[in-house]
């Protein structure tokens, strides 16, 4: 916690203290306690994921919420809680991240309800802020789910009603309101199967949990920024994402996998690794360790020997991190050319994963297009943001992934246009709809028409592994390519190659007429088009077209009609 901040009374609280009642400024630095502490366990609510898919962003979906709540408010010398929790709450609705973060918001947003207009807080009116925010959360899905931060939301705010009966101190009632949200986070798996198969608990009433236990941490004084050191599974290691924090001075990007000749003294590894670079990450599978690291030209070989000291390396990587930086660049700045849109005309916005895949959105029509997709999920402000540029007030959202309908659905509920959100889950249901947009056309006939598009079009995907797990039946190791049909697991396999033919075949391609290949940045063309040979000798009757995707994370999407 900042200097700033450490002046505050709720900062110099202890154990031993009571607080009848807390002000709007005390709200403010709970609220950067708990944003705090969310960012610590980051990547343990990440790692909560029930599919062995990388998609595991709970955790940065809730703090980058949780940032623009804080961010709302930062400046902010409001005294009137009341006031102080609809600007927390205003935040976390603009900068809100894929389901967990939009129900994080809409926790906020019954939060403020509750509080509406209070100078202070009390026990009576906590738990009153509480009981909304259960309401406010369980109406904004459309079919609750037990098992999940709902669940977990509904337990606080019931033990809140209790603690406010029996006493009048927060201090002692947040204590059991954070008890009663970790008993509750651990019973997840009993409501919901899916989450004991996978063998976690939810990851969402996890970052609710740790959320509420960082003001409580805060007020007995506890660490704050304690270092958590992880090691995550290798095919989820985010390597392209540490090209957005280079410092000066990170000249080189070295990666090294090894495997020790001793169990990782992994606390030890990370101390050692500190002292010679930054953006250090370290992913596992099968007995094998990567570890990658930025560091100075001067240092670019000691992260080498520094791992030849624990084990053997099998593999070393060595990139110019300004090179790369300048060759995104290039990349970034070609333009795609959108489609221009008439006023009283119907536009089109579309979220895309990669370039080639928004190339083929903006080709057959989209208007605005909002960078995002598996484990990039946008917030409810950037897509508002697309929409609200167009120069027309009928407007089409095309989320293409079930993470970010939510957000969209906020976009669309905070503007004066008129805007529909087709519930497209992927990349092929988007792409279907896109072609029955008609611009000129009634508004509600062509939404009518995307919506019965959308379930035309049958959907695979291709990736690799992040977790070994079984679920409905089908047992999955770690590293190993799956499949996925309509966003069902239907396959493990050794090889891209069986895991495309299984795709296919539990698809029903052979009742089909076409397959649309996209393929993403993490595969070479060579063995693309091995590949997409193998499938047309499969269906030598069927029209078969590849297209560069450039989505992350899936090395393969499959568009089947």
């Amino acid at each position: 916690m900042s200097n700033k901040t450490a002046t505050t009374p709720v900062m110099e609280a202890q154990t031993q203290k009571t607080y009848a009642s807390i002000d709007g400024q005390e709200l403010k630095v709970l609220i950067e306690a708990a944003m705090t502490w969310v960012k610590t366990n980051q990547q343990t609510i990440n790692a909560l994921n029930v599919f062995p898919v990388p998609d595991g962003d709970t955790g940065t979906n809730m703090l980058l919420t949780m940032q623009a709540a804080y961010n709302e408010i930062i400046s902010s010398g409001e005294k009137n809680v009341g006031k102080m929790a609809h600007a927390i709450a205003q935040g976390a609705l603009m900068g809100a991240r894929g389901n967990s973060g939009v129900i994080l918001s809409q926790i906020w947003r019954g939060f403020a309800r509750g509080l509406d207009n209070l100078e202070t807080m009390n026990v009576e009116t906590l738990a009153k802020a509480l009981d909304e925010s259960r309401t406010t959360a369980y109406k904004g899905v459309v079919r609750p789910v037990e098992g999940t931060i709902l669940t977990v939301i509904k337990d606080v705010s019931i033990a809140a009603k209790a603690a406010a009966e029996e006493t009048s101190d927060l201090f002692s009632m947040l204590e059991k309101i954070v008890a009663a949200a970790d008993v509750s986070v651990q019973h997840t798996p009993e409501l919901l199967p899916i989450l004991k198969q996978a063998g976690v608990v939810d990851s969402g009433g996890k970052g609710l949990f740790f959320l509420m236990e960082g003001m409580l941490r805060h007020i007995k004084g506890l660490p704050m920024e304690t270092a958590v050191t992880t090691i995550q599974p290798l095919a989820s290691m985010k390597l392209d994402e540490t090209m957005e924090e280079v410092e000066p001075g990170q000249d080189y990007e070295v990666v090294v996998d090894f495997r020790p000749d001793s169990p990782l003294d992994l606390e030890k590894f990370y101390d050692g690794l500190s002292e010679i670079g930054t953006s250090i990450q370290v992913g596992e599978g099968d007995g094998m360790y990567r570890m990658h690291i930025h560091v100075p030209t001067d240092k670019k070989y000691d992260p080498i020997e520094y791992t030849m000291q624990l084990g053997t390396v099998t593999k070393v990587a060595m990139e110019n991190l300004l090179a790369q930086m300048e060759d995104r660049q290039v990349k970034t700045d070609q333009k795609i050319a959108l489609t221009p849109v008439e006023p009283g005309h119907i536009a089109v916005v579309a979220v895309s994963p990669g370039k080639g895949i928004s190339r083929i959105f903006a080709s057959l029509g989209v208007a605005a297009i909002v960078e995002g997709g598996q484990t990039m999920n946008p917030s409810t402000e950037e897509i508002l943001h697309a929409l609200e540029n167009l120069p027309t007030d009928k407007v089409i959202i095309l989320p293409n992934n079930k993470n970010i309908i939510m957000a969209a659905q906020s976009a669309a509920s905070v503007t004066v246009k008129k805007v529909a959100v087709i519930p497209a889950k992927t990349i092929p249901q988007g792409l279907s709809a896109m072609l029955r947009l008609v611009g000129d056309a009634d508004f509600d006939q062509v939404v009518d028409e995307m919506n019965e598009a959308i379930a035309e079009v049958e959907t695979g995907e291709v990736t690799i592994a992040t977790r070994s797990v079984e679920i409905n039946g089908v047992g999955v190791k770690s590293g190993e390519v799956i499949a996925l049909h309509n966003g069902k697991l239907v396959n493990a396999s050794d090889t891209l190659e069986e895991a495309c033919e299984k795709l296919l075949e539990s698809a029903g391609t052979e009742d089909r007429e076409r397959i649309t290949i996209f393929y993403g940045d993490n595969i070479s063309k060579n063995d693309v088009n091995r590949i997409a040979d193998g499938i047309r000798t499969l269906y030598p009757n069927h029209e078969i077209e590849v297209h560069e995707g450039g989505q992350p994370h899936y090395q393969f999407i499959f568009m089947i009609e």
